[in-house]
């Protein structure tokens, strides 16, 4: 459904021997003054189907990014930032914004606020294997939000709006980050 959508903005990374998909990055085009800055996954992504993708929006939303387990720490997901990054400048897009899960978050909820715990990773004194990664590869958080993905418990139902801005264009006129 997302390539009859946007063909343009879904990347598989393929193992090189077997052809087999090892990694993904799915993406949209939103306008981004027509959301609030604290909508769920579900909003975002019209439940997953993308039909509220919109091929004149100046964001790109990155609604999903995962490598399978035994290829990952291997550049994978560096690799398909990268390509998502190459399209947002091919497009002449303003920026690309996603949620960052926060699975290290859940340990610590009942004694850290949520906005403290990101700080503390944007900081270095603590690292989240998610947004930490985010962060490491060229991502700035946004702010914290509260239930972006239903049911992640790990993350104590917390995520973190991040993204990346390319330095090539000018933010749009109608932009405001809600």
């Amino acid at each position: 459904a997302h390539q009859a959508v946007y063909p343009q903005g879904q990347f598989v990374a393929e193992h090189a021997l077997t052809g087999t998909p090892v990694g993904v990055h799915f993406t949209l085009r939103l306008r981004m003054a027509d959301y609030h800055v604290d909508d769920s996954w579900d909003v975002l992504t019209a439940h997953g189907s993308f039909t509220d993708h919109d091929p004149a929006g100046p964001t790109l939303y990155g609604a999903d990014v995962f490598v399978s387990p035994e290829h990952q720490h291997h550049g994978l997901a560096h690799a398909l930032t990268d390509a998502t990054r190459g399209l947002v400048v091919a497009e002449n897009l303003w920026r690309m914004v996603g949620g960052s899960r926060l699975p290290g978050y859940g340990a610590v909820a009942g004694v850290v606020p949520a906005a403290d715990y990101v700080r503390d990773v944007v900081d270095g004194a603590r690292v989240d294997p998610v947004l930490s990664a985010h962060l490491k590869d060229g991502w700035q958080v946004v702010k914290p939000i509260f239930g972006y993905l239903q049911h992640d418990q790990e993350s104590a139902n917390w995520a973190a709006v991040i993204q990346w801005v390319n330095p090539a264009c000018p933010p749009p006129a109608e932009f405001a980050l809600r």
